[in-house]
């Protein structure tokens, strides 16, 4: 059976919280949002799950040091792509499937999540972005597609042209990656944005030009997906939970 490690990205500010903790340590009815992302990942029983903490990181260390993970440090925060670079060293005697997903996503499920692994694994993909299709794509980066499932870019909303910013399927920051074919595309990936970032979304298109199967995996419920940045979206978030309280 392939081998699964999980990367969760949980280094950032969270600049729009309009608060100095970091983003993921925000709570959600009393627990920080991360506690949620953590315990549904348990679930999946991977073999080392990987905690990239940057903004006040004794915090996030000192809250889940009896958790198991292991933590990794991204001092400068330079993007997606520069935070997954991180934990390369970590992962050189590993060999499969990498789940990464952001420590601020905290509705999605162990269904969804087994859903995109089995998905990237028939497909034998070596990137799978688990997108949703939303009314309003706001924000988010839009899925460029080419023919069946294969993913051409995913372009975000920044530096997205009229055309693309009608894209209707969104990228939501959740990812299975081969690790060689990860490490490889990121070695690759440029700050060339408009924020000067190392945007791992980038792998994809770099690995696409290469003639390797990327491909996107629909979510079949969009609201598990959502990211919270303000405390409007952790209001919205509660909730939700709420409401699938017995």
């Amino acid at each position: 059976m392939d081998k699964l490690a999980v990367i969760i990205l949980a280094a950032g500010k969270g600049t729009r919280m309009k608060s100095d903790l970091p983003k993921v340590f925000h709570e959600v009815l009393g627990e920080p949002m991360l506690t949620y992302v953590l315990e549904t990942v348990k679930k999946l029983m991977p073999e080392q799950t990987y905690l990239v903490v940057g903004h006040k990181r004794d915090l996030i260390m000192d809250y889940y040091k009896d958790w198991p993970l292991k933590f990794v440090i991204q001092d400068q925060q330079l993007g997606t792509g520069h935070a997954v670079s991180q934990v390369k060293h970590d992962l050189e005697e590993f060999s499969g499937t990498i789940l990464i997903l952001a420590g601020d996503v905290p509705l999605l499920s162990e269904k969804t999540l087994k859903k995109l692994i089995d998905f990237h694994r028939k497909n034998k993909s070596v990137a799978t972005d688990l997108t949703a299709v939303l009314d309003d794509a706001g924000n988010y980066g839009r899925i460029v597609r080419g023919k069946n499932s294969e993913i051409l870019k995913i372009v975000e909303k920044k530096d997205a042209g009229p055309e693309e910013l009608k894209i209707k399927e969104i990228n939501t920051g959740t990812f299975c990656f081969d690790k060689d074919a990860l490490y490889a595309a990121l070695a690759e990936v440029k700050p060339n944005n408009a924020q000067k970032e190392y945007y791992l979304t980038d792998t994809l298109e770099i690995l696409k030009k290469k003639n390797q199967p990327v491909f996107a995996c629909v979510a079949e419920y969009p609201l598990e997906t959502i990211g919270i940045n303000t405390k409007e979206e952790l209001v919205s978030v509660e909730k939700i939970l709420i409401s699938r309280q017995p």
